[in-house]
């Protein structure tokens, strides 16, 4: 059956065995792999995902032993017991006919916790703990811990083990000047520096035999200062593949570099170069990732020769059935990851269970699924925003007849503003996802229709949703009706005009949206842009792959302030608060904390910086203060005893949170 993505589905033999496509589900920590007992939860999340086509999935990361755990207690495998434990993973992939490897992560100096060992006791920006210098007999230790977690998960049934040796963890911080400065046969030149990895590769390919795969992740891109030279990448490409290793699997960036790589404003396949660089060098297959999430990317980059397979993580949390709809020709039906980080990353960060903004049932698969309802009922839902947007649909897939109502000609509310702000295109594709999901699930659809609570009761609802979302909060100033004062909405929806020179009140995630929607007249979106503003060598010159930024100029003046001390965008997300920043600071955008505004007149904004007085001579004041609910129908329809509730802004409005406004959303209509 012919198919537009013939390189993506076409199967990958390996000689012993063979992938029944170029799709590997990547390594990504969820949090699960340290609950004690949670082994049949991931179970079930990786079985899922074996279900929905995937080739072969790497688990998150495994610690050879406690030195290397990530944090106290964390995943580990380096017993026989733990081993047997992992057979509850293991035999659910298989019987869903998937393969799966585990992956050996030694975290080194990027460890939470005491027993921290690293090639130097250099400490790293990102953990606490100083770690301590490894020596020549913790090594060989090192290299046995490999092998046996590797000859251990073999006996799990694992079909593979991938070897961790990128993103700045234990084997990457041997192989680069940047971590190791030792004076010994494991430090100074290359070929020192080398050997750690090699000797690791070695012993797990003596311990599981030929017919076993190994992964090796290989660090092509560290975007650090002190970071591997290209020729450098090749050799130790060139000795792991003679080694034993089965794939090499490209790693992109440390966690303490400062250039984003996996976020939204990252464009699609954008580091698929890198592993093309490698093309030729080696015979193995080799393997790129970052941020490809649709099918036709990952086509594009097998076609084009950049690798021999592709890697995604995030995408299978977004759905789990990528794979299947890609096959069946459907790629429209995806519900695509859009790389925001809030639910996976961030929660992993802040030691919660990893899931998904736009699927809040991943990594909740064995506790959490959507049945079909014992009592049908008819059901409206008003607003077409993200939380009406997953209520209607999950509603409408347990059984229920649900009208959907709309006062906009067009679906998905807040999302609308977001996707026009610079780096955030991508939210477009899960508004493509609910138009196709609305008309899947039977949802009858009402635009341009602004529900009454007379047409709510003459419509013999039995259960009203509000999904109404928010009202822009108005800062209660002198001069607040002045011509200068504009709110995010007329900037983000209306299109009205704003001046060079702008302040902004409220530095939360409107306040930088708008700063970087204005900081931005003319975009440059394309690659090449990204690489130039974030300062990626893409000629590979520079050890690491970095060289002088040149941040797109920006001809505003910008000023962002906010009333509290501290930095700037405090509680914006974890993994992604740093880009914002950056990117602002960059593009010469004025952050002003602990302000006290006292008027708006023609001169300008009058505030108080840290009890200092000042006058910002600005065109246009814009007003990004937060929100309230608004839900104008909710009295009048219980006076009515209509049974109704809120969701999303329109219940919560301190952010305005489209990972809340979905969960919510999908569990009132699981419990309708």
């Amino acid at each position: 059956m012919s198919t537009p993505y013939p390189h993506l589905l076409e199967p990958l033999d390996l000689g012993f065995t063979a992938l029944k496509n170029r799709v590997l589900m990547g390594s990504m920590h969820i949090g699960l792999e340290d609950e004690r007992g949670s082994f049949d939860k991931l179970g079930a999340y990786f079985a899922r995902r074996a279900e929905g086509g995937v080739g072969l999935m790497v688990t998150g990361g495994f610690a050879p032993n406690r030195e290397g755990w990530a944090k106290p207690f964390a995943g580990k495998l380096s017993t026989k017991s733990e081993a047997k434990a992992h057979r509850r993973i293991t035999a659910p992939v298989h019987e869903a006919g998937g393969k799966i490897a585990l992956q050996i992560l030694h975290a080194g100096r990027y460890a939470y916790h005491p027993l921290a060992v690293s090639a130097s006791a250099l400490k790293s920006p990102i953990s606490w703990f100083k770690p301590r210098k490894l020596g020549e007999g913790g090594i060989k230790r090192t290299i046995k811990a490999f092998a046996n977690c590797a000859a251990l998960a073999q006996l799990a049934g694992y079909d593979g083990v991938e070897v961790m040796g990128s993103e700045g963890y234990l084997i990457n911080q041997f192989t680069v000047d940047r971590t190791n400065k030792r004076g010994d046969r494991w430090g100074g030149d290359f070929e020192n520096r080398a050997r750690l990895p090699v000797e690791i590769v070695k012993a797990v390919r003596a311990a599981v035999g030929p017919e076993f795969i190994l992964i090796y992740r290989l660090s092509m891109l560290d975007l650090v200062e002190g970071g591997a030279p290209w020729a450098e990448v090749v050799e130790l490409a060139k000795r792991v593949e003679a080694a034993g290793a089965t794939i090499i699997n490209t790693g992109i960036g440390w966690h303490e570099a400062r250039v984003p790589t996996i976020a939204t404003l990252v464009p699609p396949a954008a580091f698929s170069w890198v592993t093309r660089r490698l093309k030729g060098e080696v015979a193995i297959p080799l393997v790129t990732s970052n941020r490809i999430n649709m099918p036709d990317v990952a086509e594009r980059v097998l076609a084009t020769g950049d690798a021999d397979m592709v890697s995604m993580a995030r995408p299978f949390l977004a759905d789990p059935d990528w794979v299947n709809k890609a096959a069946a020709a459907h790629p429209e039906r995806i519900n695509t990851c859009i790389a925001c980080n809030q639910a996976c990353l961030d929660h992993v960060f802040e030691r919660k269970r990893a899931t998904c903004l736009v699927n809040p049932f991943a990594a909740y698969e064995a506790e959490w699924r959507v049945e079909h309802a014992a009592t049908p009922r008819r059901v409206a839902v008003v607003g077409a925003g993200p939380a009406g947007l997953a209520c209607a649909t999950t509603a409408a897939q347990r059984g229920h007849q649900v009208t959907l109502f709309e006062a906009s000609d067009r679906i998905g509310g807040q999302f609308n503003l977001a996707k026009r702000i610079p780096g955030k295109a991508e939210f477009e594709h899960t508004l493509r996802y609910f138009e196709h999901r609305l008309a899947e699930t039977g949802v009858t659809v009402r635009l341009g229709t602004r529900a009454t609570a007379q047409a709510l009761k003459d419509g013999g609802f039995d259960h009203v949703v509000l999904a109404t979302g928010v009202s822009p909060r108005h800062v209660n100033l002198p001069g607040g009706d002045h011509p200068k004062v504009l709110s995010y909405l007329d900037v983000l929806r209306d299109d009205a005009p704003v001046g060079d020179r702008v302040a902004i009140i409220g530095a939360g995630g409107i306040g930088f949206d708008v700063a970087e929607f204005l900081a931005h007249k003319q975009p440059d979106e394309s690659a090449q842009g990204y690489y130039a503003e974030w300062g990626i060598d893409t000629s590979l010159a520079a050890p690491g792959g970095l060289t002088e930024p040149k941040p797109h100029p920006v001809d505003r003046q910008i000023t962002l302030c906010q009333r509290r001390p501290g930095k700037l965008g405090a509680n914006l997300g974890k993994t992604t608060g740093w880009i914002h920043r950056s990117s602002l600071k960059a593009k010469g955008v004025e952050m002003l904390a602990q302000c006290t505004y006292l008027k708006v007149d023609d001169a300008g904004l009058h505030l108080e910086v840290a009890g200092q007085p000042r006058v910002l001579p600005v065109d246009h004041v814009i007003v990004c203060a937060g929100q309230v609910p608004f839900h104008p129908l909710e009295a009048e329809l219980q006076a009515a005893g209509i049974p109704v509730q809120r969701i999303g802004g329109a219940d919560v409005a301190a952010e305005l949170d489209a990972k809340r406004a979905i969960r919510q959303g999908t569990e009132v209509a699981c419990a309708l």
